[in-house]
């Protein structure tokens, strides 16, 4: 399926005669009534499964999540650090960057019940939230903006990881993450790879020049791959971003500033048992991730 520039800055995926998007096409699929609501589940299940891997059944195939480590291309991915405080990261609007804990809420365990967190003031609940938010304007789902499906309510993408030097094969496994939990839910390769090209003209390149992602956002600089060996855009604007669009690997959190969860099933564990194929030639470790403590998956139906 061919996607041109104007579908990609405009976040409007669309398929089928009737020009139904991405979003709408496949909450009617499986959650059979296309509202607000459904499409706001659809997306919950939709990144739960990217962030965690598979909670539900049945699936057609194995999702890691990218709290699991991994490996794009050749390299090991370990993403988590830049989730549970282990690094300076996190923009919080100074010059450098600092520890941000993101599961502080539950981690794993409400996730696997399609909640962001067990409440609703804390890092986890609006990271996860703005997730949801984001790909439901990036996969246009009809019911956005609406009471059922809240506008994003976040940063722009390049403020958003801008200390956290993101290089080609951590964004990779990201997009890789992102097709796989699709796909366990069944939707075709067409469409995800439709989305995976997306991502990548949007935000996989260094130095991207502005453009409108969230509309009510107007143009924001987007680059999330900011690391020297990242692909630069054709149409580099490095002046706009902090440094010349030159990112610094962020530093170690030390013991007195940096929060982590404890032991207690916050995140799953993964046991490789073997490598699986996706688009792009992205290779990543096929793993279990049933034996997190204390916790029973709750089985449902993205």
């Amino acid at each position: 399926m061919r996607i041109s520039t104007c579908t990609l800055v405009g976040s409007v995926w669309a398929v089928g005669a009737q020009n139904t998007s991405l979003c709408d096409k496949y909450t009617t699929a499986l959650l059979k009534e296309n509202n607000a609501t459904n499409q706001y589940t659809l997306l919950t299940l939709l990144v739960n499964t990217v962030v965690i891997g598979n909670y539900t059944q049945p699936n057609k195939n194995a999702v890691p999540g990218i709290l699991a480590k991994g490996s794009y291309m050749n390299e090991e991915v370990n993403l988590l650090p830049y989730f549970d405080g282990s690094l300076k990261s996190s923009n919080r609007g100074g010059s450098n960057g600092v520890a941000v804990n993101f599961l502080d809420d539950g981690g794993a365990a409400p996730l696997m019940v399609n909640k962001p967190s067990n409440g609703t003031g804390s890092n986890q609940y609006f990271l996860l939230t703005h997730l949801y938010q984001f790909f439901g304007k990036l996969l246009d789902c009809s019911g956005y903006g609406t009471m059922g499906f809240p506008k994003y309510s976040g940063h722009d993408m390049a403020s958003s990881h801008a200390f956290m030097d993101l290089d080609p094969s951590e964004f990779g496994y990201f997009v890789t993450q992102v097709g796989l939990a699709a796909t366990s839910f069944g939707v075709s390769t067409d469409d995800v790879s439709t989305v995976a090209a997306a991502l990548q003209k949007l935000f996989g390149y260094r130095c991207s020049p502005a453009v409108a992602v969230i509309p009510e956002m107007g143009p924001t600089l987007n680059s999330i791959c900011q690391n020297e060996k990242c692909p630069i855009d054709p149409n580099a604007t490095c002046s706009a971003y902090p440094n010349n669009g030159v990112a610094v690997e962020p530093l170690m959190a030390n013991a007195t500033n940096m929060t982590v969860p404890t032991s207690t099933g916050m995140v799953p564990s993964a046991t490789t048992t073997g490598t699986t194929m996706f688009t792009g030639g992205a290779s990543v470790d096929r793993a279990s991730i049933g034996a997190i403590v204390g916790i029973i998956a709750m089985a449902m139906i993205l």
